[in-house]
């Protein structure tokens, strides 16, 4: 298969440019399209033709659910059973937006779609092009981010053509998205509405909006015993090919702990690796050492976390150590990321 590249507008996105995207959405085809938290791999979400087909050009285990984007509220009430006022309140507050809601779904979404689930999770993206290709193709599109199951997530279409190029039928370039880790995702079908997957809205702003919010225990880590609710959580993810390990301590011990490890494992010939951030960088002794943002500025870390674990994956490293991140706003949903990609492999410092 042949993959078109279509270049947009990322601010102002022509119906022109999108056309031959738009047609191939429509018949069934599989579009890679930005939006603002990672590259999604679309297809018509009412097609299950179309859902088939995502989950073989991922090689995505199929007992996990597809998010199904739409451009306009009305689209929720059209594939729900039921509509809770803690959907509305969510929508007010944060669509369209990086939040993805969980609801019992009717029948209009297939069951190919959702993994066989008899819910639905559905999500309002906010990025310029996504919102265009919604509007004017006015298909509901099922899309999990654009990457071969497992890997690192794609923040740019250059990710996508490494991962899918000759797999799927078009990817829209809309150039690197804006915050780089996929969306919240919070299950109403509980009578506590529940954290599945963290993101760049936390668990204090939906706290805000609802009240009582709750986070899935199995997300965290804290118990191996305790699994994930959302399938997707329960899988390896965004996992570089070498090793990953996150050192966890005060900073100063985190570096002599990372520095020992580099050593030891450059004396046995591995190539090695530090994920390092701004304020870090000039501590450790590696060859390479790149740099994933401030400490300071959160938002930067989420930006370039996926694009530095690919771009050590080019570099041929073997074996790779970061540090933790505890910052007040997303550290979790960056931790959450770490960690799958990790394999939940921690060492105290």
């Amino acid at each position: 298969m042949e993959t078109l590249k279509i270049t947009v507008d990322k601010e102002h996105p022509s119906i022109e440019s999108l056309s031959e995207a738009i047609r191939l959405i429509k018949e069934g085809g599989l579009v890679a399209f930005p939006t603002e938290t990672v590259y999604g791999l679309g297809g018509d979400a009412k097609n299950p033709e179309a859902s088939k087909k995502i989950y073989a050009a991922k090689g995505r285990p199929s007992d996990n659910p597809l998010i199904v984007h739409i451009h306009d509220f009305s689209e929720l009430e059209e594939i729900v059973a039921e509509v809770p006022e803690s959907a509305r309140k969510l929508a007010d507050a944060f669509w369209p937006g990086p939040l993805t809601m969980i609801l019992p779904k009717n029948d209009v979404i297939p069951l190919e779609t959702t993994g066989g689930l008899d819910t639905v999770a559905i999500r309002m993206p906010s990025h310029p092009v996504a919102r265009a290709f919604l509007t004017e193709s006015k298909v509901m599109i099922a899309a999990p981010s654009a990457n071969t199951s497992g890997r690192p997530s794609p923040t740019t279409a250059d990710h996508v053509w490494e991962d899918l190029h000759g797999k799927i039928d078009c990817i829209i370039d809309g150039g690197s998205v804006d915050i780089g880790l996929e969306s919240t995702i919070v299950d109403l079908t509980d009578e506590i509405p529940t954290i599945l997957r963290p993101g760049y809205i936390n668990e204090k702003m939906l706290s805000e909006v609802l009240g009582q919010v709750r986070m899935d225990p199995g997300i965290l880590g804290v118990d191996k015993n305790v699994r994930p609710k959302a399938p997707g959580m329960r899988y390896k993810h965004y996992a570089p090919k070498g090793d990953l390990t996150i050192v966890e301590g005060d900073r100063d011990k985190v570096v002599l702990k990372i520095n020992a490890c580099v050593k030891a494992d450059l004396a046995a010939g591995f190539k090695v690796g530090v994920i390092a951030t701004e304020e870090t960088k000039a501590l450790y002794d590696c060859d390479t050492i790149l740099t994933v943002g401030e400490r300071k500025n959160e938002d930067t870390i989420a930006h370039n976390l996926y694009g530095i674990l690919r771009d050590f994956d080019e570099l041929g490293i073997e074996k790779m150590y970061t540090e933790s991140f505890d910052t007040p706003r997303i550290g979790q949903a960056i931790m959450n990321r770490l960690l799958k990609a990790a394999g939940h492999h921690v060492i105290e410092a």
